[in-house]
Formats: C-alpha cells, sequence, structure tokens
C-alpha cells in the first residue's frame, strides 16, 4: 500500500491544506483533502483492467473551496435538512442556521465540508488509512455542545473504501454525518445507463420543500422499487408524485436494521465498462440522488460541464429532519455516549 501526501491549498482564512493519495496492488486509488474530507478521485479499473476515475469532482482546490453541490466531501454536523433549522432538546428550543431558503442543509453556511481537519496517515495489515479529526465548537452554526468527531478512510487490499464515523459531545446534541460523493462508474456522460438495486422496502416521502412529511411508505407498486436491480433511466422520468417533486430521485430509502455490522444498502452496475459498485452499511437509510441540481455551469475534471443525471450519490445517513419526527430513528447524541457508524463502497471484480 502506498500512501502519498503533497500541498493541495489555502483556505481564504490563510490554513494550507493536503491531498493525500491512497495506493493499493490491485490498480485502485483513492485521493483525499483534509479539506472537508473531500474524496477528489476514486480510480477504479474497468473489466479490461483500465482504471478509470469513478466521482465527480474539481480540476484542482479552487474548485474544492466553494463547492456549492457538495462533490466528495463530508457533511455534517446535520447531513440533509432540518426544517427552519429548528429542533428542540429537553424542551430547549435550538435554531442552527438556514442555508437553503429556510431549510438548514448539510451542516450549514459552513459545514463540516469547509473544514481543514487534522490528518494522520499510516499503512497497515488492512490497507491505507487516513485518519481525519474536527474539533466543532459549542454553538458552531447554532449547534449546542462541543463535538469531538473523527473519519477514518481506508483503502482495503480487497477493493473497498470504508469510512468509519465516530463522535463524542460535552453537552446533548445531534448528529448525521455522511459522505457526498457523485459516482460515475463510467467516468464520463450521464448515469441514465446505470442499474442499481436498494435494499429497501419503504421510503420517507417529501413535500414541495424537499423535507420528509412524517410518512414512511411502502415501494411496492411505485417507480421508487429497487429490490429488484433496475435501469435508472427507464424510471427516472415516471409519472409519480414523488420524482415530480425532486425532479428525479432525491429520497431517502429506509434500509432493514444492521445490528452494528455493515449490511448491504445498495448495489450498483454500469453495463459498458463492467464496474459494479456495492454499498454496506450500519446506518438505518441512504438518500438516492441522482444530480438532478446539476446544470452544466459548473466545470469539473477535464474541462467537463456537469450536466443533470452526471453523477449519482448513495449517501449513508440517518433520515433527513429526524429531530423534529419523532417516529424517525434518534440523531440525538448525550454526553458520555459514543457514535459510531461504518459505511463501505466496495468495487467487485468488473463482469
Amino acid at each position: 500500500m502506498n500512501i502519498e501526501r503533497q500541498s493541495f491549498g489555502v483556505t481564504p482564512d490563510g490554513e494550507e491544506f493536503d491531498l493525500y493519495t491512497l495506493t493499493n496492488k490491485e490498480g485502485m486509488s483513492v485521493g483525499i483533502t483534509n479539506y472537508g474530507g473531500i474524496i477528489t478521485s476514486l480510480m477504479v479499473p474497468d473489466r479490461d483492467g483500465r482504471p478509470g476515475d469513478i466521482v465527480l469532482g474539481y480540476a484542482g482546490a479552487e474548485g474544492y473551496l466553494e463547492n456549492p453541490v457538495y462533490f466528495g466531501c463530508i457533511v455534517g454536523r446535520y447531513a440533509n435538512r432540518i426544517r427552519n433549522g429548528r429542533f428542540v432538546l429537553d424542551g430547549v428550543p435550538h435554531q442552527v442556521s438556514t442555508n437553503v431558503g429556510q431549510t438548514h442543509l448539510h451542516g450549514g453556511y459552513r459545514g463540516f465540508d469547509k473544514m481543514v481537519w487534522q490528518a494522520v496517515a499510516t499503512s497497515g495489515d488492512k490497507g491505507g488509512v487516513l485518519e481525519l479529526n474536527y474539533l466543532s465548537s459549542d454553538g458552531e452554526e447554532g449547534y449546542p455542545g462541543t463535538l469531538s468527531v473523527c473519519v477514518i478512510y481506508t483503502l482495503t487490499v480487497n477493493h473497498a473504501l470504508q469510512i468509519d464515523y465516530r463522535a463524542e459531545t460535552d453537552r446533548t446534541t445531534i448528529i448525521n454525518l455522511s459522505n457526498h460523493t457523485y459516482f460515475n462508474l463510467a467516468g464520463t456522460g450521464d448515469i441514465l445507463g446505470h442499474e442499481i438495486m436498494l435494499q429497501a422496502d419503504r421510503f420517507t416521502p417529501m413535500n414541495s420543500d424537499l423535507l420528509p412529511t412524517g410518512e414512511v411508505r411502502s415501494v411496492e407498486d411505485t417507480p421508487m422499487d429497487f429490490r429488484t436491480s433496475a435501469v435508472i433511466g427507464d424510471r427516472i422520468t415516471s409519472d409519480y408524485r414523488q420524482l415530480a417533486i425532486a425532479g428525479g430521485f432525491d429520497h431517502n430509502f429506509v434500509l432493514p436494521p444492521a445490528n452494528g455490522k455493515p449490511t448491504l444498502a445498495a448495489r450498483v452496475q454500469e453495463p459498458v465498462s463492467g464496474r459494479i459498485l456495492e454499498v454496506h452499511t450500519t446506518q438505518p437509510g441512504v438518500q438516492f440522488y441522482t444530480g438532478n441540481f446539476l446544470d452544466g455551469s459548473i466545470i469539473g475534471k477535464g474541462g467537463t460541464p456537469y450536466q443533470k443525471r452526471s453523477g449519482l450519490c448513495l449517501e449513508t445517513q440517518h433520515f433527513p429532519d429526524s429531530p423534529n419526527q419523532p417516529t424517525f430513528p434518534s440523531t440525538r447524541l448525550e454526553p458520555g455516549q459514543f457514535y459510531q457508524h461504518t459505511t463501505v463502497f466496495s468495487f467487485p471484480r468488473p463482469v
């Protein structure tokens, strides 16, 4: 396992950050910067053994400093949306920043995606490891409690990228961490020809503000039913109200209980390259997003304008707006408790 570190950029506040490249002997590599924990590249061989970059991103550091669509980053302190940026803990109301209209999204104006994390890179028996640590202060973006966060990326010897999330707090707070990588297993074009399976028999419908209604609905007899693998392009324009609201898929799917061990959540295959992505997680949900807000205005790697459907996200998570939805799994974290979740993106041999 080889690990390289190079200077990558400087924030507007003058903080320097680096790019770490982890490479294994099987022809797979991942580039990660300690600015936002962003996955900048992920090289995976196709069926002919030719490696290709399968994640969307920018050509250099400048794009990531803005990164309005959250390419590749750690999102927190709360991934996804909180209605009106408000929630109540033990009878005490809290107001966090509202950075999309009246909604709090992905941690606010300066979430974890815009922080420089302390980084330590090591190589061991399981593979190359990049450990990132960040201390989120009490009141940051309005959140209560000082939160100590650790995110560990491991590029394994058996073609997988594992992400371990850990956190502790000194005051009751909420937490929901995820990674916002956009995948395109073909490496170019759109993702409409990708085939996807989601291990979910329910999803959480949303309203016109892309906030959950509180209902947990069966996928049965709807275009949301991916329990059997289906081509994304065959479903995405279906006459179904939920797809019209989001302009495609942008929904939280309810996963079976993981019981502390990463469980299969999704499987994606791209027929031309043969590449396969499997997602295992301990989280209760996964947000399947099809790049609906990409519109060609963002110029990515190689001068490529990213059009609608250029990539897909599989954001393993707790549910959107959980602090305001008592029937959803709790995102509450108490002092003395240990937040811990694992997600594994694995890439079986192409067929």
